[in-house]
């Protein structure tokens, strides 16, 4: 495993990040305790997850595995640099939104990390993030409320997670200005198909010394040789959800095509290219790669491996080409 620096900070992360949003509803816990110390056999020490996840399990569940697997002892929760997320409704699906019991107010922010420690089995989170903007929440009430849990040593950095560019730097510049670190990180969709994110978002974060870590990193199986498994009948998710939907246009269906017809000439797997490309690209941390079995978990990990020659970035870029520089792309 390779490690980098989490943003400016002198953190040290794997450059691959494990995604916990399928443990529950689609992994049960047996499986998803296994996953967890493959990853830290395999030098992964960074897990990501969210107070909301765990879906058809139950908000939180997703939290609880990870906190009775904490409890298993055997150092796992001193090797694991753990990130959670704010900003969702815990209330039972179907059950109205009881006012202050979402978003980033100072109050829910103090209800959700005394819920996330509590389902985590831990007293502190390495990692708390904002799942979304909050535009009604002004920052100073939200580095407010986080210099307290900083204070308590509940938190020891903050990161966001679908922020625009402006956010974050207007939360930076705030930051700054008051003496505070500031944010570290943002989590924000960015994968080979979807580039947007290099238009405003990654140039900001640059700027500032936030770490990027990208989440869907093969855009829902798109990315992940979706239409070989197509005509080989291989259902799963390459072929629901986002990818299913993409594949419907065919200019998206030509480009995919042509994406593994490349990497088939190579003799390389789509889904480990499209993971390697994102570790090639400026200011990313690690991408979020969410297995559902082993032999998932066991491929990601190739991709940190796998070396791609200037030939072959050229080609993927060709197929999938970026928004351009930013702000050449737009301005001029």
């Amino acid at each position: 495993m390779e490690y980098t620096q989490l943003g400016r900070t002198g953190l040290k992360v794997s450059r691959l990040v494990l995604g916990t949003m399928n443990f529950g509803p689609q992994t049960d816990e047996a499986d998803s305790h296994a996953l967890m110390d493959a990853a830290h056999d395999a030098g992964v020490n960074f897990f990501d997850t969210a107070n909301v996840y765990g879906q058809s399990a139950g908000k939180g569940r997703t939290e609880e595995i990870i906190g009775n697997w904490f409890a298993r002892g055997g150092g796992r929760r001193d090797k694991t640099v753990l990130a959670t997320k704010v900003y969702g409704n815990m209330s039972a699906d179907g059950a109205p939104v009881w006012p202050n019991h979402d978003r980033l107010s100072a109050l829910n922010i103090r209800r959700a990390v005394e819920g996330s420690l509590k389902r985590l089995g831990t007293d502190y989170i390495d990692v708390y993030q904002f799942h979304h903007v909050d535009r009604q929440t002004p920052f100073e009430e939200i580095w407010q409320a986080m210099d307290v849990l900083v204070r308590e040593g509940k938190v020891l950095y903050v990161g966001t997670s679908n922020f625009p560019g402006y956010k974050i730097a207007q939360a930076n510049e705030l930051a700054a200005r008051t003496g505070r670190l500031g944010l570290v990180s943002e989590q924000c969709l960015y994968n080979l198909a979807e580039r947007r994110a290099e238009m405003e978002v990654i140039p900001a974060a640059r700027e500032y010394g936030v770490g990027i870590i990208p989440w869907s990193p093969l855009y829902g199986g798109l990315l992940g040789g979706a239409l070989r498994k197509e005509r080989e009948g291989g259902g799963s998710r390459s072929t629901g959800g986002r990818a299913a939907d993409s594949l419907r246009d065919p200019a998206v269906r030509a480009r995919v095509q042509a994406y593994e017809d490349l990497l088939a000439k190579h003799g390389l797997e789509p889904g480990e290219v499209g993971l390697a490309w994102l570790l090639t690209r400026p200011g990313v941390t690690g991408p979020i790669v969410g297995p559902r079995t082993a032999d998932q978990l066991a491929s990601a990990l190739r991709a940190v491996e796998l070396k791609l020659d200037k030939e072959l970035l050229t080609s993927l870029d060709e197929i999938f080409p970026g928004p351009g520089p930013s702000p050449e792309a737009f301005a001029w």
